[in-house]
């Protein structure tokens, strides 16, 4: 998924090093003793690794990734078959430090090109923290990509709901792949790539999840859209009609947007 891929060395599972290498594949040897193992994994691979969970299912892994199931199956497969991930009741990756050894695979290959708007919107799940979209996301994720508004394919901020204690883990986590982070939304001309990420720190968090994707709950979701009537009377009519148990009374026409 990701531009580049990564060469990794793994000598007696105690010692990792890593080299960026510009194909989109990476190359992974373990050392034992004379016996050395050569396996070949993709970019998905690594990703599976970090969104595993213990005892996820594979269909939870690709929820998390936005992935077709059988890309991730066909992934857990191979991991599988190399020793990387174990499936006993739910799927469990068996040593951390391989999961420590992906993330650093991600991030450098993030680092080598920009990460475009589709992987931005899965790094989030690669972090230890729990996080939610808000503002224009949750809009966009609560319409379920029915509803997008103000930004650009080169302007492109993503906006997460995240707990006060992490904030400086999610800080250090996003730098690793040279995405900023801000707590407003900074103009472009201000910034070296299209993408930043724009934290909203709280005392508590609550989460929903929409088609896989974690997300601040309908009700502040629609009071944030109420705040802002202008800028979202189209969506909120759209979420009336999307939700039986709600009723907005919001009506809205497409004639209504183009008058002065």
């Amino acid at each position: 998924m990701f531009s580049a891929g990564i060469r990794t060395t793994f000598e007696s599972m105690e010692r990792w090093w890593f080299y960026a290498h510009s194909s989109k594949i990476f190359n992974c040897y373990r050392i034992i003793g004379n016996y050395q193992m050569y396996e070949v994994l993709d970019d998905t691979a690594a990703q599976v690794i970090l969104a595993i969970e213990s005892g996820d299912s594979i269909r939870r892994v690709a929820q998390h990734l936005y992935t077709p199931y059988e890309t991730v199956r066909q992934a857990v497969n191979r991991l599988e078959d190399a020793g990387y991930v174990h499936y006993d009741d739910g799927l469990s990756v068996v040593d951390e430090r391989v999961r420590d050894a992906a993330r650093e695979l991600v991030a450098a290959s993030a680092g080598v090109s920009q990460p475009s708007i589709e992987e931005a919107y899965v790094i989030p799940q690669f972090g230890d923290w729990p996080f939610a979209f808000t503002r224009i996301d949750a809009v966009y994720v609560w319409t379920q990509g029915g509803y997008q508004v103000g930004r650009e394919p080169n302007d492109y901020p993503l906006f997460l709901a995240v707990r006060e204690e992490d904030v400086d883990a999610w800080e250090a986590f996003f730098e690793s792949f040279d995405l900023p982070t801000e707590f407003e939304r900074q103009p472009r001309h201000e910034l070296d790539g299209a993408l930043q990420i724009v934290l909203e720190p709280g005392a508590s968090l609550d989460i929903e999840h929409v088609e896989g994707y974690p997300v601040i709950p309908r009700a502040e979701t629609i009071e944030y859209m109420r705040e802002n009537y202008a800028q979202f009377q189209s969506a909120l009519a759209m979420l009336d009609r999307m939700y039986e148990d709600i009723d907005l009374g919001v009506t809205y026409r497409e004639t209504e947007r183009a008058q002065p």
